[in-house]
Order: C-alpha cells, then structure tokens, then sequence
C-alpha cells in the first residue's frame, strides 16, 4: 500500500525519530484519504488524523518486543 513508508522497527531501525514517525503517519494518512495536502476546510480532521496515526505508531514501536534484538541503553 505505502510503499514509500521504511521500516521503523529494530532492528531495521535501531533509532526512529519522532520525525520519521510522522513522516509515515502522514504518509499513510495521504495515501488512504486521497490528499497529497487537503483543501482548507478539511486541515483540520487531516492534520488530527496524522496526529492520531503518529501517536498510535510509537505505542506500536514502544510495545514491540522484537526477538534476537540487542537491548537500547535506555532498556538495560
């Protein structure tokens, strides 16, 4: 579907920055409404749907359990 969209977990990606998961947010959310940037009148709920898709993929990021992956720092 979102072809353009990498790969965001390890160890793929050790390091994924809140940059590079709105950037896929907002790809996913333009390729399933359809809007490269929406119309004026419909910014709103877009920009509230790449927030929402944002914020569920770094709990999808922050809950996997990837197996043969070395722990981060921050995790030992």
């Amino acid at each position: 579907m979102c072809r353009s969209i990498k790969t965001l977990r390890p160890p793929a990606t050790p390091e994924v920055s809140d940059d590079e998961v709105r950037a896929a947010a907002l790809q996913y959310v333009r390729k399933v409404s359809g809007f490269r940037a929406p119309a004026a009148h419909n910014r709103e709920v877009f920009d509230a749907a790449v927030d929402a898709v944002a914020e569920a993929t770094q709990r999808l990021l922050d809950g996997l359990e990837v197996r043969g992956a070395r722990p981060r720092i921050s995790d030992r």
